[in-house]
């Protein structure tokens, strides 16, 4: 998959929206079904918005088009909404209120954060806090979910976060983070280190309370980490067009390539790193700087085993769309979903686990 013409319709609209105008009607119905399978309807339209395309869509698609950018005002409206909520819980902890992800895109004004539909909040807070920051959530609405017991016992004795909290009368989920690798997993950065290095939001509309978001080339780890380290790729592209769209926004800044792979190192993140910068520029043609991938090139597999690797993820790196599948696309996901696991916990853990799930409670939610 390394040429245009072997590329899914929607990554060769990605790597170059003019390929859009070109498009027949069967050609656009094709294209808005694989955003559609990959989360990214409403990014579509904001690509052609700023490619100055826009206006050359056909009306069939361009109706549907701007129904997905309405969608994304919306959702945009209620993320600010929501932020505001969880600053008032918090508010009297003392701590800063310290977005990741999605949220932090969308309320630091990121280019990944554009036409972005996301379906909770990720913060992230000192673990020594994390009962104050649980209660203070619970008095303002929110309550756990995952009441499972073997699931509760998951989240707070193994893994990076609480179980997920939803608002009781806005049906809203909030994730609360103490670090972002679960306490099991062979590699934990050292969350101090992330909070420590926080920026604050600047820009923000009058009435929003301070906000934090992680330093720009930790964003970046933190995105490439979440994708490469975790076993679920049903948004696997959404995701690594995330860090694409991260790359070009602070690639142009000084240093910052200069400092991205030594900050990997420090926070044992090279690996999802090399992962990051290689498909980034292999599906997405994100220009990545030749002495970057150089300096990342030993903290890759061997070549049998990224050869392999090739072959696990460009195939859960498509759309999910089954003009992008073929059969061993399923083969795929499943082999990534126990790599995924693996990394996070040792081997005992990690069976007894899967056994759990599989066999005693399959019908629970699934703890990630």
């Amino acid at each position: 998959m390394t040429g245009m013409t072997d590329l899914p319709l929607l990554l060769r609209v990605l790597r170059e929206p003019s390929v859009a105008a070109g498009l027949d009607e069967a050609g656009w119905d094709l294209l808005l079904r694989q955003a559609l399978g990959a989360n990214m309807s409403a990014m579509l339209p904001v690509l052609l918005e700023e490619a100055g395309l826009f206006d050359r869509v056909p009306p069939a698609p361009r109706a549907h088009l701007e129904w997905a950018l309405a969608a994304s005002a919306r959702h945009a409206q209620a993320v600010r909404y929501e932020v505001r909520q969880i600053d008032r819980a918090l508010s009297g902890l003392g701590l800063p209120l310290i977005l990741l992800k999605g949220a932090a895109y969308a309320m630091a004004g990121l280019a990944p954060g554009r036409g972005r539909m996301f379906s909770d909040i990720d913060i992230l807070v000192p673990k020594a806090q994390i009962g104050q920051v649980e209660a203070a959530l619970m008095l303002h609405g929110w309550a756990t979910t995952h009441q499972d017991a073997y699931d509760q016992r998951y989240y707070r004795e193994w893994m990076h976060e609480l179980p997920p909290m939803e608002h009781v009368r806005r049906g809203n989920v909030i994730d609360v983070h103490h670090a972002i690798l679960p306490e099991t997993a062979a590699q934990r950065p050292d969350p101090a280190r992330l909070r420590a290095a926080a920026v604050p939001v600047a820009g923000l509309e009058p009435g929003m309370p301070a906000l934090f978001v992680l330093a720009p080339r930790d964003m970046v780890l933190h995105s490439a980490v979440h994708l490469f380290s975790e076993g679920e790729f049903d948004q696997g592209l959404r995701n690594l067009f995330d860090i694409h769209r991260l790359l070009l926004q602070f690639g142009p800044q000084d240093g910052f390539w200069d400092g991205l792979p030594s900050r990997a190192r420090e926070l044992e993140l090279e690996r999802p790193l090399f992962y990051a910068l290689r498909y980034c520029r292999r599906l997405l043609g994100t220009p990545v700087p030749d002495a970057v991938i150089r300096n990342m090139a030993p903290a890759g597999p061997g070549p049998v085993l990224l050869a392999l690797m090739d072959r696990l993820f460009l195939r859960a790196l498509g759309p999910a769309h089954p003009s992008c599948t073929d059969a061993f696309t399923p083969i795929a996901h499943g082999m990534l979903y126990i790599r995924g696991n693996w990394l996070r916990m040792p081997f005992f853990l990690l069976t007894r686990h899967l056994f759990h799930k599989a066999f005693l409670s399959p019908d629970a939610k699934p703890a990630h």
